[in-house]
């Protein structure tokens, strides 16, 4: 595992030579070409170096980071083509995935929790750096402020737990188990505020909103499984008082799925709508990874990968919209299936999956999902029956309020989607569909 942390470290002076934008993007995939071949014992860590290892979830996560990060490069031709600052572009997302794969392959929870807030430094360089409007700075405060106001009682508990366990290691955690009320609140606080649980849910939207496209990518791809791993994790020692207080969480995230959804469908702008959208996807994996069973997990797991490369995706058409039309508006949008009818086949299957249509991740990890949700407690069919109607709902909204209707008559130039763009689309809907083929991998863990 160290050798990837070396090899993102010695990509980081690539970044400043020059016409070295498209030789970084090739790095990356042969770096994702390189991490795919390594072999992942599906029970322990294993590839162990120093702090660092890696288990399924881990793996999985990882190559999630390294596949997201090639495409925002892909993304994000207009800054090469403006000169806008692209070395050090560059150089943020490298630093930004070398924290991201430090945290999710560091097994020793201290070291976790330093890259965890650490990824958050890049993420509010893209956003103020790159973003489009002034408010861009106000969006930047409300992501650090909800992160660190959550995150200093996970490092009080943390601290707590090695005082009393002399280790960290994460694998040692299953023989220990603590019942301790102000420890499970600390512990737990940070990853429902980074997931975002509704409630502390209110700087996504305005992150999303306010972010260039690579930050939308990685923000919805990638941030925001880092609360659902770091839960998975922790839950290990926190499981006799989980089973005593979890109710509470799910109850909260499954009617702010809900409400969530209802809001989609108040939306009119493009980018907060799909922001919306992945708020309501995490809200039902908070609740399956709270039941604590093994539907849960796996579907969590599932759901997260597969709402990372969905999410990504249709950040990615708006995009392609925004840059064609310089807005995000609603009713600004419309028709742009006179403009770009090949466009509309990929707004259509990346939208179909994100509804979780066949034979999308997302499809399997809501199954999974309800499975286990159900088992906990009939009850919750009822929220999760209005969550997948009107996931349903927004989603179809969306397509149809872009693709068809009467076109803007402003619109006084345009041009259609170029192979780059396709290529992209294409790289975000292809592993959504075909993982499904080989779902063992995820679902099968003994």
């Amino acid at each position: 595992m160290m050798k990837f942390m070396f090899m993102l470290i010695f990509m980081m002076p690539l970044c400043l030579k020059r016409n070295m934008f498209w030789m970084v993007q090739n790095m990356m995939m042969l770096m994702f070409l390189m991490f795919m071949n390594l072999t992942v014992n599906v029970m322990y860590f294993c590839n162990l170096s120093y702090m660092l290892g890696c288990d399924l979830i881990s793996y999985g996560l990882i190559l999630l980071s390294i596949w997201i990060t090639f495409l925002m490069i892909m993304a994000s031709e207009n800054l090469l083509k403006n000169n806008f600052y692209n070395k050090f572009f560059l150089f943020n997302l490298i630093l930004l995935l070398l924290m991201l794969y430090m945290t999710f392959s560091s097994m020793n929870l201290f070291m976790f929790y330093l890259f965890f807030e650490g990824s958050l430094i890049p993420t509010l360089m893209l956003i103020m750096g790159w973003g489009y409007q002034p408010e861009r700075i106000q969006a930047g405060m409300y992501l650090l402020f909800y992160t660190l106001f959550a995150s200093l009682p996970l490092l009080l508990g943390i601290m707590y737990m090695y005082i009393n366990m002399n280790c960290l290691i994460m694998y040692f955690l299953k023989f220990y188990n603590y019942e301790y009320m102000y420890l499970y609140f600390s512990l737990i606080m940070s990853f429902l505020v980074k997931m975002p649980m509704y409630f502390v849910h209110l700087w996504l939207p305005k992150a999303h909103v306010e972010a260039p496209i690579s930050g939308s990518m990685i923000l919805a791809g990638i941030m925001l499984k880092l609360g659902g791993y770091g839960l998975m994790r922790v839950m290990i020692v926190l499981q006799k008082i989980g089973l005593k207080l979890n109710f509470i969480w799910v109850i909260i995230s499954l009617i702010g799925g809900f409400y969530i959804s209802l809001k989609c469908l108040c939306q009119v702008d493009m980018k907060s709508l799909i922001a919306y959208s992945s708020v309501c996807h995490m809200s039902i994996v908070i609740g399956g990874i709270m039941t604590m069973n093994y539907w849960g997990f796996i579907g969590a797991y599932i759901l997260m990968l597969g709402h990372g490369l969905c999410s990504s995706g249709m950040f990615c058409l708006s995009n392609i919209n925004y840059e064609r039309l310089g807005s995000r508006s609603l009713f600004l949008n419309k028709g742009m299936m006179n403009f770009m009818p090949s466009m509309s086949l990929w707004w259509f299957l990346l939208i179909s999956s994100n509804m979780a249509a066949p034979p999308s991740l997302n499809l399997m990890g809501e199954i999974s999902l309800i499975n286990s949700l159900v088992s906990w407690s009939w009850l919750t069919m009822i929220m999760l029956m209005f969550i997948s109607f009107f996931s349903a709902g927004y989603s179809l909204y969306l397509y149809s309020y872009t693709q068809h209707g009467k076109f803007n008559m402003g619109i006084y130039s345009f041009y259609s989607g170029v192979s780059r763009e396709y290529l992209m689309l294409m790289l975000h809907w292809l592993p959504l569909n075909l993982m499904v083929l080989k779902i063992e991998y995820s679902m099968l863990w003994f």
